[in-house]
């Protein structure tokens, strides 16, 4: 049987990384079956344009995984595809506590054929196999015989190919520079952000994420060995190719247990399995200077932290009061000191926010390390703490906000700002951290360091700021290249002729607030 593994698009732009889930899937399928991938990040497609290369290609069953944002496209082509008479199973975090939702259970249109509840570890084989009797049930669950749920460990985690999987829609590198860039230094005629995770859960329990109520609250993680050959894999691929392989470890707290982290992390160094890397950690874990050490010595690039305020009464409101926001600061200093830098993660429209909060939060971004700011709105996801509580208060404005998608907009009414004042923020936050005059601030303030590292803030700047404002077209790549002519110019001039000496502090730093009011002519970032 052939079967397709699909993942729609995430509804704001395309996606830098695959999902793991789809590559694990595959990797768990029993031999027999010949199993085929399209993220709708790096292929798209409408639903007509599905249905129609599932009947060319002769799918017997159709896999689709998607979280709450996702949804509703994912339900149009689960649609499109069942029309053609191809079974389509359903699964993550939204399915998993919408089911009558996702089965037409609810009084709504029935989109699958089966849903898969949870970890699919254990039962996507089951799935398969009766799918190729035609016997598929309605519900799969990974729970025991007396209905208790199993949480599949990771010890015996499966093998990923990731030298024999087609990765070709993954690749970030345009074909037309391929050839080129595979003569440069190490090459790069590919480049790919590959998520990989070294464990599963959190015990934190945040008001308004999914992840401890699909994952749990106990952490279960895999062997050394398992992610330190699944790293050398990746490496051993990239020379092949003459290309290069990045890494983001999609754990939702990569350093929940510091112990087994810095074990995991001095496991990849002795084992020269470095790699660039990504991954998601909590500020509070980055007091550990130890830890940081690791993480620059075992190839981290970036760290997400997912600060989302800078004001203490709502990180409280929302369970997360572990962040001290006087702390942050700190925490990105010990990091830039290493040459490791940060995607700061912040949510308006919280209950304590007030109109300005976007400015509030700029001016504390302004005197830390360049990073990659994000902004986003408070957003009560189904099951979750949130959800419930907001809709105790009746301040749900969408109860159902997922059946029509819509990027950066609110979902229930804040408590000390309206719903349009709220969405002017977010609006803020990025326009003032993604303009020509931030891009060249956060290339200026690293001034005192080597070339190559304002090319790597200047270009994730440039990639981020294609969240909010997408860069689809070719027209869209010149404008933004165009505004940004000058920091351009002064790299490529940097690159033939050198730069020049520096100002710098007793202690030999040029200070960020300096080198970002030269650039900037005193312009706010």
């Amino acid at each position: 049987m052939k079967i397709l593994l699909y993942n729609p698009d995430n509804g704001v732009t395309r996606n830098f990384m695959p999902h793991l889930w789809m590559f694990l899937l595959q990797a768990l399928t029993p031999p027999g079956h010949e199993v085929l991938l399209i993220d709708g990040n790096a292929q798209p497609m409408n639903e007509a344009e599905i249905a129609q290369w599932v009947r060319d290609q002769d799918i017997g069953l159709v896999g689709i995984g998607a979280m709450t944002r996702m949804v509703a496209k994912a339900y149009r082509v689960a649609d499109a595809i069942r029309a053609t008479g191809v079974p389509v199973v359903m699964g993550g975090p939204h399915v998993t506590e919408l089911a009558d939702e996702a089965l037409g259970r609810d009084g709504g249109p029935r989109h699958a054929d089966a849903v898969a509840l949870g970890e699919a570890d254990a039962t996507w084989p089951l799935i398969v196999n009766d799918a190729a009797h035609g016997e598929l049930k309605e519900i799969y669950a990974p729970v025991d015989a007396s209905g208790k749920e199993n949480k599949p460990s990771l010890t015996d985690y499966p093998v990923i190919p990731w030298d024999l999987i087609n990765l070709e829609q993954f690749n970030l590198v345009p074909k037309a520079f391929t050839s080129l860039l595979q003569k440069v230094g190490e090459g790069w005629g590919t480049f790919r952000i590959v998520p990989v995770e070294s464990g599963r859960g959190c015990p934190y329990g945040c008001e308004f994420c999914t992840v401890t109520g699909f994952f749990g609250d106990s952490i279960r993680f895999r062997t050394n060995e398992s992610v330190v050959n699944e790293l050398l894999l990746l490496k051993k691929r990239a020379r092949r190719e003459k290309g290069q392989m990045a890494v983001f470890f999609i754990d939702d707290n990569f350093a929940i247990n510091v112990k087994r982290t810095k074990s995991l992390l001095r496991d990849i160094i002795k084992a020269g399995a470095q790699v660039h890397w990504v991954a998601q950690i909590s500020a509070n874990l980055l007091r550990d200077e130890e830890l940081v050490d690791l993480i620059a010595a075992s190839g981290g690039k970036w760290v997400f932290i997912g600060m989302e305020s800078i004001d203490p009464a709502n990180l409280k409101d929302v369970n997360k009061g572990f962040n001290k926001p006087g702390e942050y600061a700190t925490v990105l200093e010990r990091l830039a000191r290493r040459n490791v830098y940060a995607i700061t993660s912040f949510i308006f429209g919280m209950d304590n926010d007030t109109t300005g909060v976007a400015e509030r939060t700029l001016e504390q971004v302004r005197t830390w390390p360049p990073g990659l700011p994000i902004f986003g709105l408070l957003t009560p996801l189904p099951a979750t703490p949130l959800y419930k509580r907001l809709e105790t208060a009746g301040r749900l404005t969408r109860p159902k906000h997922w059946q029509e998608f819509i990027p950066f907009a609110m979902a229930h009414t804040p408590l000390k700002m309206t719903i349009a004042e709220a969405h002017a923020e977010v609006n803020y936050g990025w326009d003032h951290s993604y303009s020509a005059e931030a891009l060249a601030q956060a290339v200026e303030s690293l001034a005192d360091q080597p070339l190559g590292y304002r090319v790597n803030i200047f270009l994730a700047r440039l990639c981020f700021r294609g969240i909010y404002f997408p860069m689809l077209g070719r027209m869209a790549w010149v404008k933004v290249i165009a505004q940004n002519r000058r920091t351009i110019f002064s790299l490529l001039k940097e690159a033939v002729f050198g730069r020049r000496s520096r100002p710098r502090t007793p202690d030999g730093e040029i200070p960020y607030q300096d080198a970002a009011r030269e650039v900037s002519g005193g312009v706010s970032a």
